[in-house]
């Protein structure tokens, strides 16, 4: 690996270097590592579900939707919600570029894990990718603004080839880990998924010396001694959080403790909700806000509850929306037979292909853009659009006859088309919104946004064998449009409360 190079020179070295299609060197190194990520990411997401609900004599575990879609939720929320605390290790103890190699290898571990037929295995493996995945995931992109410095007018379109490069990886790993996990043998899939992160790691330790000084090293401490104590901290907590897991495997083991999947997730929940409250109550009565970065908050907050609703939606994908495809549609065309997790691709080819038309609307529109708000509130309506049209063809599985793949094409059609109202325009007003001394913090928020979507979108996903599937598409559209409604009451008091911003 080469030397690092001191903070001060993030951005300075890479200033003339061009040989990645006008781009620093280091984004292709970047570009690659998030691609093969979110190839494992994916992957995994393709077939976590159906691999829960299959049954032994499958090769699966068996679980009921119930316990499945507890385990879903859990496993895709803790995945954005480290990472905050994954984002705070590489700027305080082993710096960005650091914790995207050490994520990168508990993400292909974690994998290989899964690989491994036994209940134990697959509970472990998890737990090893929401680690990884919590260090590497804030980190990279953080990296990749250091590739340039703060004049260099390249960096919105590298992040754009970046983005390219997570859409890429997330379109690829449904087909290939979905077929072989599918229809080969489902911790082949998985293993698979860690091949590609091990790919990764191998060309992200190989083009290391391309990121000249970008990541490498954590925020200076101010003083030797604050250092040294940020250390300690670290240490005792890792620790303690060592000491405490391996009491509660103790215990369980032991039968001291009984907690099912269900349980556990409904104790995440819990937590999960107080840390929401926790932030914003901190947030809110702090005295140290301006009249005006105070108004600003509030939106945040309000965009805040509109995105965890999308998300909620949305993130059906891999659960609701996956099993949909996998018992209820017809997997054929042309004569072709093709497994259900080849369906998660078509996000991922949809918003490569929309991506730029949507950019050029915004564009076109000029002074008729939307605000961020009222784009927020056409997200919500794409979402509920998404499962309105799932709602007949519900009705139509509901008497055991399969359905034509175009449902859920349509589905994901819409879903996308309100991902691209909302999710590039909630990162954009994050950082526009957010007072300057918390800048990073509040993209934390936008990422929790998406851990509490996700949590509640597997709960939901729980209720598909409980409830009648028209009654459970049909409440999840009720919710986006409702959301909708009354976020479009208030587009104008929002507007008048950014201050100016758009």
């Amino acid at each position: 690996m080469a030397e690092d190079v001191p903070v001060a020179e993030q951005g300075i070295a890479t200033r003339d270097d061009r040989r990645f299609f006008g781009h620093p060197r280091g984004l292709a190194t970047l570009f690659l590592t998030e691609l093969w990520e979110r190839f494992s990411y994916y992957g995994l997401r393709a077939l976590l579900i159906l691999f829960m609900t299959a049954s032994a004599t499958q090769g699966g575990l068996g679980f009921d939707t119930a316990k499945a879609g507890a385990v879903y939720g859990l496993y895709t929320s803790m995945v954005y919600l480290i990472g905050l605390p994954g984002g705070w290790i590489a700027d305080r103890i082993i710096g960005q570029r650091r914790a995207v190699l050490y994520g990168g290898m508990f993400i292909a571990a974690g994998n290989y894990t899964l690989a491994v037929p036994g209940l134990t295995a697959f509970y472990l493996g998890l737990s090893l990718v929401v680690i990884g995945t919590g260090l590497l995931k804030p980190n990279v992109s953080a990296i990749v603004g250091q590739l340039y410095a703060p004049e260099d007018k390249r960096r919105d379109s590298g992040f754009s080839i970046f983005y390219m490069g997570i859409n890429l990886g997330a379109f690829l790993a449904p087909l290939a880990c979905g077929w072989v996990g599918q229809r080969v043998n489902w911790h082949y899939g998985f293993g698979l998924a860690g091949l590609g992160m091990t790919a990764g790691l191998v060309q992200y330790v190989l083009g290391w010396k391309h990121l000249g000084g970008a990541g490498a090293h954590p925020v200076a401490p101010p003083t030797p001694e604050a250092g040294e104590r940020q250390k300690r901290n670290f240490t005792l907590a890792l620790v303690m959080a060592g000491a405490l897991a391996a009491l509660g495997a103790v215990l369980v083991s032991a039968g001291a403790v009984r907690a099912s999947a269900q349980q556990v997730s409904e104790a995440f929940g819990f937590v999960l909700l107080l840390i929401v409250l926790a932030f914003f109550a901190w947030l809110y009565s702090s005295a140290q806000w301006t009249p005006v970065e105070r108004r600003r908050l509030a939106v945040i907050g309000v965009l805040f509850i509109a995105a965890t609703l999308f998300w909620s939606a949305f993130e059906q994908a891999g659960s609701s929306l996956n099993l949909f495809a996998q018992r209820s549609t017809r997997k054929e065309i042309l004569g072709f037979t093709f497994p259900a997790s080849w369906l998660q691709s078509m996000n991922a080819l949809f918003i490569i292909t929309l991506a730029p038309v949507f950019a050029w609307l915004w564009m076109r529109l000029g002074p008729r853009e939307p605000s961020s708000p009222g784009k927020f509130v056409w997200g919500l309506i794409g979402a509920g659009a998404g499962f309105v049209i799932l709602i007949p063809a519900a009705a139509i599985a509901e008497t055991g006859e399969q359905v034509s793949v175009a449902w859920l094409t349509g589905t994901y059609l819409l879903h996308t088309i309100g991902e691209l109202c909302l999710s590039p325009v909630g990162l954009s007003a994050m950082t526009k919104l957010a007072p300057a001394r918390i800048g990073g913090l509040m993209m934390g928020v936008w990422f929790m946004s998406i851990s509490a979507g996700n949590y509640i979108g597997g709960r939901m996903a729980s209720l598909y064998e409980a409830l009648p599937l028209p009654m459970l598409f049909g409440i999840v559209t009720a919710i986006c449009f409702l959301a909708a409604v009354v976020l479009a009451m208030f587009v104008r008091p929002t507007v008048r409360l950014m201050g100016g911003l758009r």
